[in-house]
């Protein structure tokens, strides 16, 4: 049986999450990571995806995961997102909403600005949450 570790996960609105699992699965700006017990010590930033949270191999708590960063230290793995909500409670209408309003401000924004960044920011975290809600890379309209 693979050894656990402490995983807290943290939103601006409080702990989301803080119990003992066998692995944490994410996605740095550098890609995506697996991270176990006794892992070497690390800061990254997160982005938008599904965050896997796996208690055992047949229990996994599955989040969708805005931007923010996460530090493994010899006390476990800490997770500070923007926001992060369980499948379940993800709205793809409202998502599907939130996503063509990112892309008509992306159309609209000043190449190069600040707006443009963040709009793009916003439709990558959109199409990650809907994609965690089962409606992302070919589905929906």
């Amino acid at each position: 049986m693979p050894a656990k570790f402490k995983v807290e996960v943290l939103t601006p609105e409080g702990e989301l999450f803080n119990d003992e699992v066998e692995m944490v699965s994410t996605r740095t700006e550098v890609g995506s990571i697996g991270i176990r017990a006794k892992h070497t010590p690390l800061l990254g930033m997160l982005t938008p995806t599904e965050l896997r949270l796996y208690k055992s191999d047949s229990d996994v708590v599955r989040l969708a995961q805005g931007e923010g960063y996460v530090q493994v230290g010899p006390e476990g793995v800490l997770l500070l997102v923007e926001e992060a909500h369980a499948k379940d409670d993800l709205d793809v209408a409202d998502l599907r909403e939130k996503l063509k309003r990112a892309e008509d401000a992306i159309a609209e924004a000043e190449d190069g600005s600040e707006a443009e960044a963040r709009a793009r920011r916003d439709k990558r975290r959109w199409e990650a949450f809907l994609s965690v809600a089962g409606e992302g890379e070919g589905g929906g309209a």
